[in-house]
């Protein structure tokens, strides 16, 4: 419930650009830039976790949700180990570091680290 609401203030939201009511709005969403890999810097590095277990970490990819997931599915498939996403960073369970190099290189990315 709405500070204005039930008062002649209480207006609904409006679409910037056909001035009909949301709920009502005929307008196209608005479309994603997705960054291709070539314009992409991935940074590379192996980090030591809790009882002396390896990981590779990839950081710096594009936040886009889906790409993540997809790339983190096919380096796992890989190097066939575990992985995660976590807070827009990829990580593959072991010393996967060359693999992976590799992979993303073949699929376009610039490397660093």
């Amino acid at each position: 419930m709405g500070l204005f609401a039930g008062t002649p203030f209480d207006r609904p939201a409006v679409c910037e650009h056909c001035d009909r009511p949301e709920a009502e709005c005929i307008c196209p969403p608005p479309l994603r830039q997705v960054v291709p890999p070539e314009k992409q810097t991935l940074r590379l590095a192996l980090e030591k976790r809790k009882k002396g277990k390896m990981v590779t970490v990839i950081r710096d990819l594009a936040p886009e949700p889906d790409v993540q997931a997809e790339l983190l599915t096919k380096l796992k498939t890989l190097c066939g180990a575990g992985g995660t996403l976590r807070e827009g960073t990829l990580e593959i369970q072991g010393e996967h570091l060359h693999r992976v190099q590799e992979a993303l290189r073949k699929l376009g990315y610039r490397i660093r680290g």
